[in-house]
């Protein structure tokens, strides 16, 4: 990756300068920066409209602008849920007014995300990045299969959730040891690989462009390992948080409390090996803000979900290129140009973040931009601080911290 001091970016050194920008950061000539391009989360959940008081589309932007983003795909339970063109149109209008950075909406694969009637994908499909019902598994293989054959036909992906609703059990954390030796209910790793096997034979059959969100068991990837080489077009993401924490991490703390949950180490060393052999397509960080009464109730009380678009890119640098495990173009290609394609969002020239790669931080939900404050990385010490983020030439994060 190329290393600049700022002057350099400011005012030359081969690259494209920075459109419209009047920058007063204080700092030191001698200090280097890098230049990464515009990161790409494909599943983000910003709440608006319906929910705002946990995040907005203003808030939920700035915050994957000062994480280096440049473009974020918003799941679809809101109010109105996005099932119609005129409910998408709701969310538009706010991206419209509102976005610092490309914003891109998905919709849904059912009415209201009820899992009973599909969704008008034909008329949502020009204006949506793909179809999901985030936050609930489609339990109909008969309504998936057709859902599937009517994206084929609009070019779209199907991302799917995938959670066997007969299998949850009233669980809220992973079925180990932990549940076991604090007498919590479990989530059992079947509920998530079970749908994701159901699903893979229905994208054999119909030739769909399948994705498979937020993967957190070994199971799962050996599923989407296998379909790769039997030649589906199928991908997947997984979180920072199933890379960089297990179940030994979890404390009695409502920010610990995530859906999927936190699995087994052994879950986790197979997801690290599946980021570095490339089964695992992207990170995306299911950046999910909820309010702090939400997430004051402990593990059982608590809403799943946690933050993290701000804090991906430090954590990962931190735990994966610091260690060795993988280069920073490696963890670029994850962030940025393998979810790019695959979700057909251009990257443009103009598009980038600059980081300053040795300093080192703790993490602060206090300073978050996102509404959200739980994430269970806080006071972690992690190295990278983004300086500045760049959007269509225009600057959209500026960290004035000396």
């Amino acid at each position: 990756m190329p290393v600049y001091s700022r002057n350099m970016l400011l005012h030359g050194a081969g690259i494209l300068p920075l459109v419209g920008h009047d920058s007063a950061f204080p700092c030191p000539e001698k200090t280097e920066y890098t230049r990464l391009p515009g990161f790409c989360d494909v599943h983000v959940h910003l709440r608006e409209p319906g929910f705002s008081y946990k995040e907005t589309i203003r808030t939920g932007s700035l915050a994957a602008a000062r994480g280096g983003y440049t473009a974020v795909c918003a799941m679809p339970n809101l109010d109105p849920v996005p099932d119609s063109p005129e409910h998408l149109a709701v969310e538009r209008e706010i991206i419209a007014r509102d976005a610092c950075i490309d914003v891109l909406p998905y919709g849904a694969i059912t009415l209201g995300e009820q899992g009973r009637e599909l969704a008008d994908l034909e008329g949502m499909a020009p204006y949506v990045a793909a179809f999901s019902d985030d936050g609930r598994g489609l339990q109909d293989p008969g309504l998936m299969r057709e859902a599937m054959e009517r994206a084929r036909a609009l070019g779209k992906l199907i991302a799917a959730h995938c959670e066997d609703n007969s299998l949850l059990r009233g669980g809220y954390i992973h079925d180990g040891a932990y549940a076991a030796a604090h007498g919590h209910r479990g989530i059992c790793s079947e509920s998530e690989w079970r749908p994701i096997a159901r699903d893979l034979e229905l994208a054999a059959q119909t030739g769909c462009g399948y994705h498979v969100c937020h993967i957190s068991t070994k199971e799962s990837l050996n599923l989407i390992r296998q379909a790769k080489k039997d030649g589906l077009d199928v991908s997947c993401e997984t979180a920072p948080h199933y890379l960089l924490l297990d179940e030994n991490d979890l404390r009695e703390d409502g920010r610990f409390k995530m859906n999927p949950p936190l699995r087994s180490r052994a879950d986790r060393e197979a997801l690290l090996e599946g980021i570095c052999d490339g089964s695992i397509d992207c990170i995306a960080t299911d950046h999910a803000p909820h309010s702090a009464a939400e997430k004051a109730r402990g593990l059982a009380g608590s809403a799943f979900g946690i933050v993290g678009i701000e804090t991906a890119f430090p954590l990962l640098y931190t735990g994966l290129v610091k260690t060795g495990m993988l280069s920073l173009e490696a963890l670029v290609e994850l962030l940025c140009h393998k979810p790019r394609k695959r979700f057909g969002i251009p990257l443009r020239e103009d598009d980038f973040s600059l980081w300053d790669l040795n300093a080192e931080t703790v993490i602060d939900p206090g300073d978050f931009l996102s509404l959200g404050r739980a994430t269970p990385f806080a006071g972690q010490r992690v190295f990278g601080r983004c300086v500045e983020t760049v959007h269509g030439g225009k600057l959209v994060y500026q960290n004035n911290e000396q």
